[in-house]
C-alpha cells in the first residue's frame, strides 16, 4: 500500500479558517486530534466503507461517525428515505406517522421498551432517563462507573470516558460541586464495591446507569456475571437499572446488548444507529416508569426537533436493513477477521497490543495486558497509539483519533477491505516497533 505522506494542504487551510469561528476549530473535542497529535483531517465525501477528504485522499473508514453508520456511508435505502421525506417537508413541530413507525420498530427490537420518547442526541436521552428515574423513585443519588461516558450532562462528567479521558480531563469545569455530589462513581468490574455502596446508601439511590459494553474508554467488557449482579442489587434496593445503549443498541444485536446478555433494564437509552446517521436519541422502558413523563406525568422533557420526520425516516430505513437475514452474522465475521489480523500483525512486529472486541466494535490497546477497568486503560501507551494512527492514515485507513475510542466495522466493509486494513497495520506496527516508545500524550 502507498506509504507516501498524503497532502493535507486544503485540510490545513480549512482548520485555520474554522479556528476563527469555532471553539478549537471543531464541534466535538475528540475531532481536534489532541489525543494523537497533529491537525484534524476535514472530510468531504463518504460512500460505503470509504471516506474522501478535502484534499482528495481516500480512506477505509473505521470511525463511521462514531458508530451510527452501521450500513456504511450514503446507503441507498437511507438516502432514498431522507430525500423522499425532505421533499415533503423537514419539520413541523407536530406529530407525524414517521415517529410512530420508528417507535414501533424500536419496541419490536427491545421487549423492555414498552413506551419511549424520541430526542435529538444520546446526551439528551441519558439526561432525560435520569430525570425520569429520580421522578419515579423520589430519590436523588445516581451511580455510574469510572470511565463510562453517558453524554455531557452535568453530574455525568465525573471520571468520564470518551473525549474527557482522551484530553486528560475526566471532570468538567462548570459543574457545581453540589450537583456532582449526587453522582456516586464506582470502579468497573468491582462487585464488592457495588455491594458496599448499596449497603451504605441503597435507600438514596435512584438509578444505576451503565454501558452494557463499556466502549468510551475503549472496549472493556464487564466481568462474567456483573450485569446480572447489577440487576439483582438494583432490584433489591428499589433502584432503577438504566442501560446506556447509545453505542450498543442495534450494534451488538438487533435487540442490543440486553439481547446478548439476557439482562432486562428498567430504562434504555438509544442513539447513533437508531437515527441512521441523523441526530436522534431515544429513551424508554417500563410503561409505569415512562408514565411519569409529561404530558402523562410530572417529569418535564420537551424538544422542538424531537421526532424530526427526516431523522425518523432515516432511522427506520436503517433498522429495516438490519432486520435482513444474516446482517449480524456478517458483522461478527468481519469484526473477528479484523481483530485476529491486528493481533497477528502486532505479534509479527513484536509490539504489545491487546485487541478487545465484541461483534463489530473493537479497540486495539497498546499495552501488554488485557484492560479490565479505567485504571488499566490509562496504562495504554497513547504515544504509540498516536504514531500508529498517523501511520495508518498515511496508508489510507482512518481510525479514531484517540486510544480511548472504539473502532466500528460496517456492513459496507468486506473481506478485501479488512485484509487491506490488516496489511496497512503490518506496515504501521512495523514503524511503531522501529521507534522507541514515546511518552504518553
Amino acid at each position: 500500500m502507498n506509504t507516501k505522506a498524503p497532502r493535507f494542504t486544503k485540510s490545513a487551510a480549512a482548520f485555520a479558517r474554522a479556528q476563527k469561528s469555532l471553539v478549537g476549530g471543531v464541534n466535538s473535542p475528540v475531532r481536534a486530534f489532541r489525543g494523537v497529535g497533529g491537525d484534524p483531517v476535514f472530510m468531504a465525501d463518504g460512500k460505503g466503507c470509504k471516506l474522501t477528504d478535502v484534499d482528495g485522499n481516500v480512506y477505509l473508514d473505521y470511525v463511521g461517525s462514531w458508530g451510527p453508520l452501521i450500513l456504511g456511508h450514503a446507503h441507498p435505502a437511507v438516502v432514498r428515505a431522507i430525500r423522499q421525506r425532505a421533499g415533503r417537508g423537514t419539520t413541523f413541530g407536530a406529530p407525524t406517522l414517521e415517529e410512530t413507525e420508528l417507535a414501533e420498530l424500536v419496541r419490536g427490537a427491545f421487549p423492555t421498551i414498552e413506551k419511549l420518547r424520541f430526542v435529538s442526541s444520546g446526551t439528551e436521552a441519558t439526561m432525560s432517563a435520569l430525570r425520569v428515574a429520580r421522578g419515579f423513585t423520589g430519590r436523588d443519588l445516581i451511580v455510574k462507573f469510572e470511565g463510562c461516558y453517558h453524554g455531557h450532562a452535568d453530574g455525568l462528567l465525573v471520571k468520564a470516558g470518551s473525549g474527557a479521558t482522551t484530553l486528560g480531563v475526566p471532570d468538567s469545569a462548570g459543574v457545581p460541586a453540589a450537583y456532582a455530589e449526587k453522582t456516586l462513581t464506582l470502579p468497573l468490574n468491582d462487585a464488592a464495591a457495588l455491594e458496599a455502596a448499596f449497603r451504605a446508601r441503597g435507600s438514596e439511590i435512584a438509578a444505576v446507569i451503565v454501558e452494557p459494553l463499556p466502549a468510551n474508554l475503549g472496549v472493556v467488557p464487564w466481568a462474567a456475571g456483573m450485569l446480572a449482579k447489577l440487576r439483582e442489587v438494583t432490584q433489591a434496593a428499589g433502584a432503577l437499572l438504566i442501560f446506556d445503549e447509545v453505542i450498543t443498541g442495534f450494534r451488538l444485536a438487533y435487540g442490543g446488548a440486553q439481547e446478548v446478555w439476557k439482562v432486562r433494564p428498567d430504562l434504555t437509552c438509544l442513539g447513533k444507529i437508531v437515527g441512521g446517521g441523523l441526530p436522534v436519541g431515544a429513551y424508554g422502558g417500563r410503561a409505569e416508569v415512562m408514565a411519569r413523563v409529561s404530558p402523562e406525568g410530572p417529569v418535564y422533557q420537551a424538544g422542538t426537533l424531537s421526532g424530526n420526520p427526516v431523522a425518523m425516516a432515516a432511522g427506520a430505513a436503517t433498522l429495516r436493513e438490519l432486520k435482513k437475514k444474516g446482517a449480524y452474522k456478517r458483522l461478527e465475521a468481519l469484526g473477528a477477521r479484523l481483530a485476529a489480523g491486528l493481533t497477528a500483525a502486532a505479534q509479527e512486529a513484536g509490539v504489545a497490543l491487546a485487541v478487545h472486541r465484541h461483534g463489530s466494535v473493537l479497540t486495539p490497546f497498546f499495552c501488554g495486558e488485557p484492560i479490565a477497568d479505567y485504571t488499566t486503560a490509562l496504562r495504554a501507551d497513547r504515544g504509540r497509539y498516536g504514531r500508529f494512527f498517523h501511520a495508518m492514515l498515511r496508508r489510507g485507513v482512518y481510525g479514531p483519533p484517540s486510544q480511548f475510542e472504539a473502532w466500528f466495522v460496517s456492513l459496507a466493509h468486506d473481506e478485501k477491505a479488512i485484509d487491506r486494513t490488516i496489511d496497512a497495520a503490518r506496515g504501521a506496527l512495523g514503524e511503531v516497533a522501529d521507534g522507541a516508545a514515546e511518552s504518553k500524550v
